[in-house]
């Protein structure tokens, strides 16, 4: 048998003498959906079945391995952490993701002294490869749209164990204007690769959901990192503009 991580779900033509094999082969390239993948009997095939398990192996993987600490010393990221201190924790108490312990706040503080009219920073979520493939790119990619709207960010900072809202709580503590996170998305069976940016104006702990924008599916399948940084930058600029986000701003 070949090796299952050698080709792509989309070019796996498992259908023998497809009716339209021309529709066929379009089809599979539109999705990284498991369409036509034939059958044995009643059930499907061998291969199909072990593409599937390998597949759902790299999605635990993604979320149940940290992000290297050799990764974030080489970005040279400072690394702060929220309250939650293993990673089955994070998996079952989500609210405590949303908190930054003792350390890191005094940390924080310690580092940001100035209200930042921007910051970016980066979390694993539920995809630690996610980071580590997307997250350096994209970042380079914002910080060099928003130089060229004349704006400049901070230094960023990488906070384990973070869930979305941790930026609430972390616009209070410093007092951005505009907050960015780039996170690890939930993996699913197409990729463990996927990550999202979400992006607050002047977020505050409570903050209904829909003050948040978010630019998601950022990986080589979807939104390549340099493409959605620019995006997110220009995002940016419109949020501080127009002084809203979310649903308010159009």
């Amino acid at each position: 048998m070949r090796d299952l991580t050698a080709y792509r779900i989309e070019d796996y033509m498992a259908v023998p003498k497809a009716f339209n094999e021309e529709a066929y082969r379009h089809y599979k390239q539109t999705t990284p959906a498991r369409i036509g993948i034939w059958r044995s009997g009643p059930r499907y095939k061998t291969e199909t079945m072990l593409r599937f398990r390998a597949d759902h192996a790299v999605a635990q993987d993604a979320v149940f391995t940290d992000v290297s600490e050799e990764f974030i010393e080489q970005k040279g990221w400072a690394q702060l952490k929220t309250v939650i201190e293993s990673k089955e924790e994070y998996l079952k108490r989500p609210d405590l993701g949303r908190i930054l312990d003792d350390e890191s706040i005094s940390r924080l503080k310690e580092m940001i002294k100035m209200p930042p009219k921007v910051q970016v920073y980066i979390s694993d979520g539920l995809s630690s490869t996610a980071i580590e493939t997307n997250a350096y790119d994209t970042y380079q990619s914002i910080a060099m749209r928003l130089s060229q709207h004349n704006i400049q960010l901070n230094n960023p900072f990488f906070v384990k164990y973070g869930r979305v809202p941790c930026m609430d709580h972390i616009s209070e503590l410093i007092q951005s204007e505009v907050t960015a996170v780039l996170i690890g998305e939930r993996p699913g069976l197409a990729t463990g690769e996927s990550m999202s940016c979400y992006m607050i104006y002047k977020g505050r702990v409570g903050n209904p959901e829909s003050r948040r924008m978010v630019v998601s599916n950022i990986h080589k399948n979807g939104t390549p990192a340099v493409e959605a940084g620019a995006h997110i930058g220009d995002l940016v600029k419109k949020m501080l503009d127009e002084k809203k986000s979310g649903v308010a701003l159009k």
